[in-house]
């Protein structure tokens, strides 16, 4: 929840990203139509599952595809933590974006407890499990104890968790949590590390720019 219009037009005039990487940005609701036309394809942070309907405060597929929106992520960390999102409702709005004709960042990721029990790989395979298969869906993991903690999972160890992912789902997958320009060439250069979901990193223009330039080494 950060930039609204004014914001988000200048960050992209000042955000210079390197040819050679897909790039996109993902911006709060506000934000959405002062972002479309600004040189990087735009995302939305979340998407409902249902067209239209009673269901005040979310948004529709249809209605980002008329602002000019080309995807979603959906099932984030924050919004699974705080909001109560479930993996059926992930499910969902994951086949709703998709059939609505958005791309789709899917997340997931074990919590700092799950990982302390050793049921990472059972919270993967349960998590991956709902995630629809489709040419335009990626998928993001997210270590909740890495989500703006400054904590970063070692290469080894996303790494371990990407070759899980990958086995249970044909799709690239990204990095998500703490991914800032001083580790990301060393996160991404893992085999099966396809990216990165950048945070905090990437509210300043030129720190995202510098993750974006760690892809191509």
């Amino acid at each position: 929840m950060f930039k609204g219009p004014a914001e988000t037009v200048a960050f992209l005039e000042a955000f210079a990203p390197p040819t050679g990487v897909e790039v996109v940005v993902c911006p709060p609701f506000t934000s959405l139509g002062a972002a479309v036309g600004g040189g990087v394809p735009v995302y939305a942070q979340n998407v409902h599952w249902e067209r239209e309907g009673a269901f005040t405060g979310e948004v529709s597929g249809p209605m980002l595809l008329e602002l000019g929106v080309e995807g979603a992520i959906v099932g984030h960390s924050e919004r699974r933590q705080l909001f109560g999102e479930t993996d059926d409702a992930v499910r969902r709005r994951c086949e709703a974006a998709l059939e609505a004709g958005l791309a789709v960042i899917a997340c997931v990721g074990e919590t700092e407890s799950e990982r302390e029990e050793g049921e990472t790989e059972a919270v993967l395979r349960r998590q991956v499990a709902a995630i629809p298969r489709h040419d335009a869906l990626v998928i993001a993991y997210e270590p909740v104890w890495a989500i703006g903690t400054g904590r970063t999972a070692t290469p080894e160890l996303a790494q371990q968790a990407h070759e899980t992912i990958k086995a249970l789902h044909e799709t690239r997958v990204l990095y998500g949590g703490s991914v800032k320009p001083e580790n990301a060439a060393e996160l991404m250069a893992q085999p099966d590390v396809d990216g990165a979901l950048v945070g905090g990193a990437s509210l300043d223009p030129e720190s995202f720019a510098a993750v974006c330039r760690a892809a191509l080494s």
